[in-house]
């Protein structure tokens, strides 16, 4: 499969790239419990209870002393696409960093990986691309309006990649 084919088009776009304290970040559970009420809770590896627990998130973001903030704007008539083309930006992004020695560079998605049209991993708990597969913000507790002015009126999605 070639994920890259899925950047073809131009509806999806970057809002902003932000740099922030890590420090900012809230995490707690109250996300988490969100997740709860999700379809895909338990049918993802990106979402709960396969992400790390938000105690754990916690511990982990304080390790990091920065964050790059992305702000997308989507096309809800088409979400899924254009969200995997935010997801696919997010981990482009995360591999720049990395080469450019932020070893620790690590995206998290903006709700459930939908990297493939057809998820494997909801038929046989195998997941075809598990070196790419990124956990959910709100899946390890990352409360979003800790970093972002949240409108519900905006057709937007936010991601986050840990740089060191």
């Amino acid at each position: 499969m070639n994920l890259e084919n899925d950047l073809s088009g131009d509806s999806m776009k970057v809002v902003y790239e932000k740099e922030i304290d890590a420090s900012k970040i809230v995490v707690s559970p109250r996300p988490v419990w969100k997740c709860k009420a999700c379809p895909m809770y338990g049918k993802n590896p990106s979402c709960p209870p396969y992400a790390p627990p938000w105690q754990e998130a916690k511990e982990w973001i304080r390790n990091f002393k920065r964050a790059l903030v992305i702000k997308f704007e989507v096309d809800y008539e088409n979400f899924e696409t254009e969200k995997r083309k935010a997801l696919l930006y997010l981990l482009r992004k995360e591999e720049e960093l990395f080469r450019n020695g932020n070893f620790y560079a690590f995206a998290l998605f903006p709700g459930n990986c939908n990297l493939c049209e057809e998820c494997e991993f909801q038929k046989s708990k195998k997941c075809v691309e598990p070196t790419k597969v990124r956990f959910s913000l709100c899946a390890v507790g990352i409360e979003i309006k800790s970093f972002a002015k949240v409108n519900f009126s905006e057709s937007v999605l936010y991601g986050i990649i840990l740089i060191d």
